[in-house]
């Protein structure tokens, strides 16, 4: 079986290697020469835990092929995965001007059957577009050729990318008639050989269900991130708040949380994408409204515990232990550590920040504004205090002895809850967290 996947970035990329890794031929298109030679001699974009092994495993193996011409790509190819990017608009919702891009050069190219799947995450009705761009493409070579369209959301942990994709809880594909189902899960036997399900429902339900899950987990953060604020308030603790609802089965352990906000390249864009459809549509979804508002207000939180404390900032430096928006990866797109910088700056302080991975990508967004440290203690010298964003294991059992010789002041501002305020107080720092004592 021949597959193609055009765009290589976090998605595509994951998703072709791992097909290839269960001997599929896979040929990753994108448009960008450099990075496609890059790739070739197994060199990765992203950081992804065990991607450039399984890539550089799977191009010597012959399995795992990649170009920079989709019509290349399509010689003998059975389905076709539109993995490009959907960024937001202005106005929030998705910009499919790239995925429509592809489908029409698909069309332009396409001279057999084969199951075009939109895996780029993509409003509800996108799908309807890719076909109808294929099909103005082939009417324009006066070709009549049957071809089928479906959805197949990702569901992808940055940092578990690879485990979510070969294990996944469930698989999702939406489509439109048996032959394109009977192809689809071809494709994907190797993956429910274990039991894991693969759900075939029609098209307009598989592209809402990637939106409902992101908009469904983003409300659980912002939930428990507004519980944790009353919390402090009213005195309660939200750690022992957190462990007695999260033992309800209805509820559930995951994603309840308290912190500085959620960010990265999924959650915050869908949420947008998903309150403009609705509008779109005439109806407003109140809850996420409030979701979004709620987790960019929570990005401020750590900033106005340090005003609290010191006041005017001027002059003050800091030390900021992570940048990306979470551990196991270097992506900084709408990571709080962005908004706390920007805030600190504003006011007058200075930072010095270390992450394990994502420094080159936060010279891209944050530029030479702040100090970038080349280790964790390294970012502690002479510091006012320290603000904890990411909570990167390594960050977790800290040597407090060393710390405090470092640092001008015994003082902590931890925005992931990764301490223990009993043990601090026996270290006697100042100690700040979210929604405890």
């Amino acid at each position: 079986m021949k597959i193609s996947i055009i765009g290589t970035g976090y998605v595509g990329l994951v998703t072709g290697t791992c097909f290839a890794d269960t001997g599929i031929n896979v040929c990753c298109v994108d448009n960008n020469a450099d990075k496609i030679s890059q790739l070739r001699k197994g060199l990765i974009p992203i950081y992804e835990p065990g991607l450039d092994r399984m890539v550089l495993s799977n191009v010597e193996k012959e399995r795992l092929h990649f170009s920079t011409s989709i019509a290349d790509s399509m010689e003998h190819t059975e389905v076709i995965f539109i993995a490009v990017g959907t960024p937001p608009g202005e106005d929030g919702s998705a910009d499919l001007s790239h995925v429509l891009d592809v489908a029409r050069e698909i069309g332009r190219h396409m001279n057999h059957h084969m199951v075009i799947v939109t895996k780029s995450t993509v409003p509800i009705g996108t799908a309807q577009k890719v076909k109808a761009a294929i099909k103005d493409e082939i009417e324009k070579r006066g070709l009549e050729i049957d071809f089928d369209v479906a959805s197949n959301p990702e569901f992808l942990k940055e940092g578990n990318a690879i485990e979510d994709f070969l294990k996944p809880d469930r698989i999702v594909v939406g489509v439109e008639s048996e032959k394109a189902e009977k192809i689809m899960s071809r494709l994907y036997k190797p993956f429910v050989l274990n039991g894991h399900p693969i759900l075939f429902m029609d098209v307009p339900s598989a592209e809402m269900t990637k939106y409902a899950a992101n908009a469904m987990l983003a409300t659980k953060i912002s939930f428990m991130n507004d519980i944790a604020n009353l919390c402090e308030i009213v005195g309660a603790d939200v750690t022992n708040v957190r462990k007695g609802i999260g033992s309800d089965t209805r509820i559930g352990s995951k994603f309840i949380y308290a912190g500085a906000g959620y960010g990265g390249s999924c959650f915050p864009k869908d949420v947008k994408a998903i309150i403009k459809t609705a509008q779109q549509n005439n109806y407003n979804l109140r809850i996420l409204e409030s979701v979004e508002e709620v987790n960019d207000d929570q990005k401020r939180v750590v900033v106005k515990k340090v005003t609290k404390h010191f006041g005017d900032l001027r002059g003050k430096t800091f030390g900021m232990w992570g940048l990306s928006f979470k551990p196991q990866t270097d992506d900084m797109r709408e990571a709080p550590s962005v908004v706390i910088i920007e805030a600190m700056l504003e006011a007058g302080a200075k930072v010095k920040a270390y992450d394990p991975v994502a420094k080159e990508e936060a010279k891209k967004i944050i530029g030479d504004k702040i100090e970038y440290s080349k280790d964790q203690y390294d970012a502690l010298i002479d510091v006012d205090a320290l603000i904890l964003i990411t909570e990167w294991p390594e960050f977790r059992l800290p040597n407090f002895k060393v710390m405090e010789k470092l640092m001008k002041n015994k003082i902590i501002f931890d925005g992931r809850n990764i301490y223990d305020p009993t043990e601090m107080e026996e270290n006697n720092y100042t100690y700040y967290s979210i929604g405890r004592k």
